[in-house]
């Protein structure tokens, strides 16, 4: 048994330092020597910088909590017309790029769109006459944020909502608590652990989101770095101030953690029934409709019908590139890419249940970090020890072969795997983990008792219980993935693009109706999944009921 479990950890801090590798690659470029450059950031732009980041990060929060909880409780309980449909329909915003929705909305709200023009046309004022808010500020990426962001909240607030004990929800009916109270007093303190985890992604999300906050002017950590980099031409003080980030976002999991490390959350599964929906009626009914169709409305209906309008508009001129290769180049990476991240969570945090232990835990959060890095910074961390790699192997084939064997792994698809991998690999590691919490410890101890190995009760019984999470996983995965933009532009083999590249290209090129085409694109490679895994989720809760 000890030798096993000595293999495990063995096997955990090779595959850590594995995937930790670019990362260290940045830590060390950060904890290098100063500069002019860094020390006049220090002095005019950091402060900047940070309260521009906790504003934009506690805003989006804000909203995607107040979008994600309720929308979860109501479709989890409530029985109402519909309902299917519109839970089908309030994750469909997860497959819009949060930047494709700041220049669909800019294009509607700035002064010269339809909505402003109209106005002024029906009320007959003229520039200066009214106030209109401005969309290309820190409050308007909040909320261009918020809208594509809170899926993950609803999506894993529901799965706890559907899976929480029949036997507590009707005690609470039997001693008078209203819907109103249960949810207050029992489901949303139940549900705490999946919340947590869906706004823990939602922050990393928003702290490594570039492309809205750049079109809208925000002074940001993610924008400090690329202007730093690009435009300054220094790595090391755009490391230091992606290093923060790190540091950020390190100690916001770590008191995540010791805030609930004496806590358990179960809940019941297995053959009870699922408690009776709330009937809905009247006002209830109304505003329940309006709740849950808000986000959709403003999240996905809106900027798809304006981006159909432009693609319509500029289709004759737009067919000029290859949309069936751009589109299995960017399903393909997808896949490949959930596949990796999910085998890869399942042994890391396998290990965990293996080997209990304060060390092993700090390697896991670290190992699951990168998810707080702007895809542009892990891209160059990857380039660093691939072309290292590439370089040891070309010389070693030099010497004694006399072949020269190129660019192997940093000029290929390898290269974009792996910086997916350390990209988002805290999300599997979540959504697993999550699944783990359900999961009794006297399961295990009963099935030790009767002398199954771990592998095989891992297989027998968390696989079954583990279902959920696997989706759940695949889905968030996939979606991300396909709309990737930064490392996928940097590490890309030559003559290879992608969905999320082409549009870049081509809104870079202020050609933003162009780039509608390709952005309705990903929209629909994010859909298809996003609507067959929930669709199978749903199942799955029928089956159990």
């Amino acid at each position: 048994m000890y030798s096993k479990k000595k293999l495990w950890l063995l096997f955990l801090l090779l595959i850590s330092s594995i995937i930790l590798s670019p990362i260290l690659s940045i830590l060390t470029e950060a904890f290098e020597s100063t500069n002019d450059n860094w020390e006049h950031l220090k002095e005019t732009l950091l402060l900047e910088y940070i309260y521009n980041s906790l504003f934009l990060t506690l805003g989006v929060s804000l909203g995607s909590l107040l979008l994600g909880i309720p929308t979860a409780w109501l479709t989890a309980v409530c029985s109402f017309p519909f309902k299917k449909t519109i839970v089908l329909m309030l994750i469909l915003p997860m497959s819009m790029p949060a930047y494709i929705i700041a220049y669909t909305y800019t294009g509607l709200l700035d002064f010269s769109g339809p909505v402003q023009s109209e106005l002024r046309n029906f009320t007959g004022w003229d520039y200066g006459d009214y106030y209109f808010p401005e969309i290309r500020s820190i409050g308007g990426a909040v909320i261009m944020l918020s809208l594509v962001l809170y899926p993950y909240v609803y999506l894993l607030a529901r799965a706890t909502f559907l899976r929480q004990s029949t036997n507590v929800m009707e005690v609470s009916r039997l001693l008078n608590s209203g819907p109103w109270e249960s949810f207050l007093k029992i489901a949303l303190p139940l549900s705490r652990p999946a919340i947590i985890v869906g706004l823990s992604l939602v922050i990393m999300e928003t702290l490594a989101d570039y492309g809205t906050v750049s079109y809208f002017g925000v002074s940001v950590f993610t924008t400090g770095i690329f202007r730093t980099w690009f435009g300054l031409g220094d790595y090391s003080s755009a490391s230091k101030m992606a290093a923060l980030l790190l540091v950020f976002i390190f100690f916001l999991v770590l008191a995540e953690r010791s805030s609930r490390k004496k806590d358990k959350y179960y809940n019941t599964v297995g053959p009870e029934r699922r408690i009776s929906g709330y009937k809905l009626s009247g006002i209830k009914l109304f505003i329940v409709f309006l709740t849950c169709l808000l986000p959709i409305i403003f999240g996905f209906i809106i900027p798809t019908i304006q981006l159909s309008i432009w693609a319509y508009m500029t289709l004759k001129n737009s067919l000029d590139f290859n949309f069936t290769e751009l589109f299995f180049n960017s399903v393909s990476l997808s896949v490949i890419a959930s596949i990796v991240s999910l085998i890869t969570a399942f042994l890391i945090t396998y290990c965990q249940k293996i080997l209990p232990m304060q060390t092993v835990q700090i390697i896991i959060r670290l190992a699951s970090i990168g998810y707080a890095l702007p895809g542009t910074i892990i891209a160059v961390g990857v380039i660093v020890p691939l072309a290292f790699i590439d370089h040891k192997i070309d010389t070693f084939f030099n010497t004694y072969l006399n072949i020269s064997t190129g660019l192997i792994f940093s000029g290929t698809v390898v290269a974009i795997q792996f910086a997916y991998l350390v990209r988002f690999l805290s999300i599997s590691i979540s959504t697993v983990e999550s699944g783990l919490e359900k999961i009794r410890p006297n399961m295990d101890k009963t099935s030790q008792s009767l002398g199954v190995s771990s592998e095989k009760t891992f297989i027998r019984i968390h696989l079954p219980i583990l279902k959920i999470s696997v989706l759940t996983s695949i889905l968030l995965v996939f979606v991300d993935v396909i709309k990737e933009l930064p490392a996928t532009l940097i590490l890309r083999p030559f003559n290879f693009n992608t969905l999320a590249v082409k549009a870049y290209e081509l809104a870079s090129d202020e050609r933003l109706a162009d780039a509608s085409i390709p952005a309705l694109a990903i929209v629909l490679a994010g859909l298809l999944p996003l609507l067959l895994i929930t669709n199978s989720i749903n199942k799955i809760y029928l089956t159990q009921s």
